[in-house]
């Protein structure tokens, strides 16, 4: 494997978090924290640039890691999990329950994968595959964190 495929690998597994050899997803969310809190230090303008690249990286890593790996959506490939994980996270103020109850929400719909969820996993391939649906279960996620945070929840 060369070095630019080592760097590929390492950046798709999310610092190697994805190598764990059980639960790898839940893995993935975790090593996503600090992506998240990335919006405590950044403009509310920039979040949209930040995550739309976030995506277009996590998209391009995925595909990559995909073929070298050779395999369809490999489980150790996590930084789908990443910017899902952000997408979550994008429509709170972050704190420390918003975090815990979108990390949980968010492995909810990662896992559970319902509609929406599983149209694009089955529907794309590549590093859209790998990547579209976990944007579409944070969208999800985002979607009930921000109705509990209305709510008076957190």
């Amino acid at each position: 494997m060369t070095l630019n495929q080592k760097f590929i690998i390492f950046i798709a597994t999310g610092c190697y978090s994805g190598k764990i050899p059980f639960a790898p997803g839940t893995f993935g969310t975790i090593a996503a924290i600090p992506f998240a809190l990335v919006f405590l230090i950044i403009p509310t303008s920039f979040t949209g640039i930040y995550i739309a690249g976030l995506i277009l990286v996590a998209i391009y890593f995925s595909d990559q890691a995909e073929k070298i790996l050779g395999k369809k959506d490999p489980g150790c490939i996590v930084i789908d999990e990443i910017a899902g994980y952000v997408v979550t996270m994008s429509w709170v103020p972050v704190n420390i329950y918003t975090i815990v109850a979108g990390f949980f929400i968010f492995r909810f719909f990662d896992i559970v994968k319902p509609g929406p969820v599983k149209y694009l996993e089955n529907n794309f391939s590549g590093g859209a595959g790998i990547v579209l649906d976990d944007i579409m279960a944070g969208i999800l996620s985002a979607a009930v964190l921000r109705i509990l945070y209305l709510s008076g929840i957190f």
